[in-house]
C-alpha cells in the first residue's frame, strides 16, 4: 500500500512537468542548460532564505509558539520575495546571454527565444521548489504507518501532491508573465506575480483545511495559466485550431511552384 501511495502521489505531483520536459526541453541542449541554471538559482534563493529563517529563530524566544509561528510566516515570505529577486537576476542573466549568442550566430539570430528561455526557466523553477515542498512527504507515504489513525486527515499525501503539481504549473505561468512584464517594463504585472505567489504560499497556511486552500490555489493556477498562455502570443483561434485538428491549406505552395531559376549564360 505504501509502494502504491508513493507513485501515485508522485505521478500526480511531478507527471505534467515530467511530460513538459521530456516533450519540450530534453531534445535541446540550451534548454536544459537552461533548466539546470534555472535550478541552482532557486536553490540560492532557498538557501539565502532558509538562512534567514534559522538567524531569526535563534533569536527570538524558542519558547513561545506564536512567535515562532509567525516567524513561520515571515520565512515563508521572505523566500518568495527572494525566489522572485533571483528569477530577476536570472531574467538578466538571460538578456545578456540572449544577446551572446544573437551575436555569434550566423544569421544575427538567437537559436533560443527569450519567450522560450522564461519558459523552461519556470519550469525550473517549479520543479526544483516541487522536490523540496514534497520530497519528505514521499518518503513518508511509504511507510510504515496509517494516515488518520488518530485522527487526521487521511487526504494528506494526496493533497500535498495537487499542490505540488499547481506549484509547479504556477512557477511556470509566473516565469512566462514574469519575464514578458520585464522585458516590456509592465511594472504592474510584476506586482501581480508576487502578489499571486505570496497568496498562494500564504494559502498552504490554511492546511490542513485543504478545501480553503487548495480550491483557490487550483483557481489561481487556472487564471494564471490563461494569463501566461495569452502573455505568450496564444488566442482562441488557436484553441479551435488545435481541437479541430484540421489544418489550413497553404497556398505558398502554388507560389512557390512558380517560381523559376534563371538560366546561366
Amino acid at each position: 500500500m505504501g509502494a502504491a501511495v508513493f507513485f501515485g502521489c508522485a505521478g500526480i505531483a511531478f507527471g505534467p512537468a515530467l511530460a513538459l520536459v521530456l516533450l519540450t526541453v530534453a531534445a535541446e541542449p540550451l534548454r536544459v542548460i537552461v533548466l539546470v541554471a534555472g535550478a541552482f538559482f532557486w536553490l540560492v534563493s532557498l538557501l539565502l532564505a532558509s538562512l534567514i529563517w534559522f538567524i531569526s529563530v535563534h533569536l527570538s524566544d524558542r519558547e513561545d509558539a506564536k512567535l515562532q509561528y509567525g516567524l513561520l510566516i515571515f520565512g515563508a515570505a521572505v523566500s518568495v520575495l527572494l525566489q522572485e529577486a533571483f528569477r530577476f537576476a536570472y531574467f538578466k542573466l538571460l538578456k545578456k546571454a540572449d544577446e551572446g549568442l544573437a551575436t555569434i550566430s550566423e544569421d544575427g539570430r538567437s537559436p533560443i527565444s527569450l519567450r522560450q528561455m522564461a519558459y523552461v526557466s519556470g519550469l525550473s523553477f517549479g520543479i526544483i521548489s516541487g522536490v523540496f515542498s514534497v520530497i519528505n512527504i514521499l518518503a513518508d507515504s511509504i511507510g510504515p504507518g496509517i494516515v488518520g489513525i488518530h485522527g487526521d486527515s487521511p487526504y494528506y499525501f494526496i493533497t500535498s501532491a495537487f499542490l505540488t503539481m499547481a506549484l509547479v504549473l504556477l512557477h511556470t505561468f509566473w516565469g512566462v508573465i514574469f519575464f514578458d512584464a520585464c522585458e516590456k517594463r509592465r511594472y504592474w504585472c510584476l506586482g501581480l506575480v508576487v502578489a499571486s505567489h505570496l497568496l498562494t504560499s500564504g494559502l498552504t497556511f490554511l492546511n490542513p483545511w485543504y478545501e480553503a486552500s487548495l480550491i483557490p490555489i487550483f483557481i489561481i493556477t487556472l487564471c494564471t495559466g490563461l494569463w501566461a498562455f495569452f502573455t505568450a502570443g496564444g488566442s482562441f483561434h488557436n484553441i479551435l485550431k488545435c481541437l479541430s485538428c484540421k489544418q489550413e491549406d497553404d497556398s505558398r505552395v502554388m507560389m512557390y511552384s512558380a517560381l523559376q531559376v534563371p538560366f546561366e549564360d
